[in-house]
């Protein structure tokens, strides 16, 4: 069986610290079995190796989050890129066609499509290679897992079983669906022996497939892609799911949970502060997450979440944080925190002139070993000032060693890369006009054809 985890999201439930190319997958404040700070994405992928499946496993995500996803899973996950971001059942079909077109894999391949964020413990992954048997012996188009609510939620979608009428199957039957319902439907749906929806579908590959075909929609990687604009914006589940008759389902009663509130996630934090700051004891059912590098305080104030980031401040009651997501989206300004493949950096300060002129200052970290492509900047200039550690760059084909200290000034026009021998801490400041991210070209990203090109 194939996997594909889906990595979207656009980073409103858990801000300040989610942006755009951030969400909340890729937040560090999760503890793994050693102590240390980790990602969703990297809890989940390491469950995969648990349970061996990673070698079977791609990640379908967005071109802008590429970087975060190499820099904290590793360059060698394969990654399924989308042009743009259309929802689940666009990234799913792009998913299947690139198994089918690029990878070769047989039309008789079960695909399974996961989430590449529940929080579960190990036993979860085991269980989801029984989808694969489930759709042998049930003959069903479609099998879905679906776990035993705690309590009547108003925030997951739910599955209704038909009554079964052979208890030794392994599997149900699906009647409906009823997706986030009031408190009080809910409950009367856990009565009928609803389950949560966590979000997973398995199929073979040739029902997805020939899905698309009816649907007059290529089959084939590179043309899909070019089309992908065109796709609607619509999600698997009513894409999908709703219209397929032929569905299994599987239960699953271990420890499943949604983390996408800010209510949900300090329930799994292992302690009340990540960063630097002070709470008082009477700051009971507080949580304090600061990335700044600045000390935040919190006396006497119980049942809050405050979160620092170089995006912004959140100090909110924890009943009021489901509202983030619509109280922000008056707040228009691009991610000033971002994770690359080769380190990471923050924007300090951006000044907008006149004539379109700008001027933007970011702090960079590129870790020891990495390197920024090479590349040229066609409206504006640089000049680099190395806090830090050790590197080398070729600035116009000339090879040349830096260090603390050092400024180097790279007017536009000028190719360039920079490369860590040890972890560099850098000051960048850009001068110049238009979208300096779009107009930025590469020439080549690997240090070994950098080095041929300047030979």
């Amino acid at each position: 069986m194939k996997y594909i985890l889906l990595s979207g999201g656009s980073g409103k439930r858990l801000w300040p610290l989610s942006n755009d190319t951030r969400s909340k997958q890729f937040l560090k404040v999760l503890r793994n079995d050693e102590g240390q700070l980790e990602s969703m994405v990297e809890r989940v992928w390491r469950q995969l190796k648990n349970a061996d499946i990673d070698q079977s496993a791609y990640v379908a995500t967005g071109k802008v989050q590429r970087e975060i996803l190499q820099s904290q899973l590793g360059e060698q996950v394969p990654l399924i890129i989308e042009p743009e971001r259309r929802d689940t059942f666009p990234a799913i079909a792009l998913a299947a066609v690139y198994l089918y077109s690029v990878e070769s894999v047989s039309l008789e391949e079960c695909v399974a499509i996961l989430p590449v964020d529940p929080y579960v413990e190990d036993p979860f992954f085991e269980h989801i290679k029984k989808l694969e048997d489930v759709l042998r012996e049930s003959k069903a188009d479609l099998a879905l897992m679906g776990v035993k609510p705690t309590f009547p939620s108003e925030k997951y979608g739910y599955i209704v079983p038909e009554p079964s009428t052979d208890s030794s199957e392994p599997f149900m039957r699906v009647a409906s669906f009823q997706e986030k319902p009031t408190q009080s439907k809910a409950a009367e749906l856990i009565a009928q022996s609803a389950l949560w929806n966590c979000g997973i579908f398995a199929f073979k590959l040739d029902f997805l497939i020939t899905l698309l075909i009816k649907k007059g929609l290529p089959i084939q990687y590179e043309e899909l892609a070019r089309q992908y604009g065109k796709m609607d914006k619509i999600s698997f589940d009513y894409e999908v799911v709703e219209k397929t008759k032929n569905i299994a389902m599987l239960s699953y009663d271990g420890v499943w949970k949604d983390l996408g509130t800010w209510n949900t996630l300090t329930e799994e934090m292992s302690t009340p502060i990540i960063g630097t700051g002070i709470m008082t004891e009477a700051s009971h059912n507080t949580h304090l997450v600061n990335e700044l590098n600045i000390p935040v305080t919190v006396l006497d104030v119980p049942d809050v979440v405050v979160a620092a980031s170089p995006d912004g401040i959140l100090v909110a009651s924890k009943e009021s944080t489901p509202k983030i997501k619509d109280i922000i989206k008056s707040i228009e300004q691009p991610p000033m925190y971002e994770e690359r493949v080769w380190g990471k950096y923050r924007i300090l300060d951006c000044v907008l002139g006149e004539n379109g002129h700008k001027a933007l200052t970011r702090r960079l970290c590129i870790l020891a070993g990495k390197h920024h492509s090479y590349q040229v900047h066609r409206t504006h200039d640089e000049v680099l000032t190395v806090l830090s550690g050790t590197g080398e760059m070729i600035l116009d084909e000339r090879l040349q060693p830096i260090q603390a200290g050092d400024v180097i000034r790279i007017p536009a026009g000028t190719r360039h890369s920079l490369r860590a021998l040890t972890d560099l801490e850098l000051i960048e400041i850009q001068n110049g006009t238009g979208a300096f991210e779009e107009n930025t070209v590469e020439l080549c990203t690997t240090w070994t054809e950098i080095v041929r090109l300047c030979i």
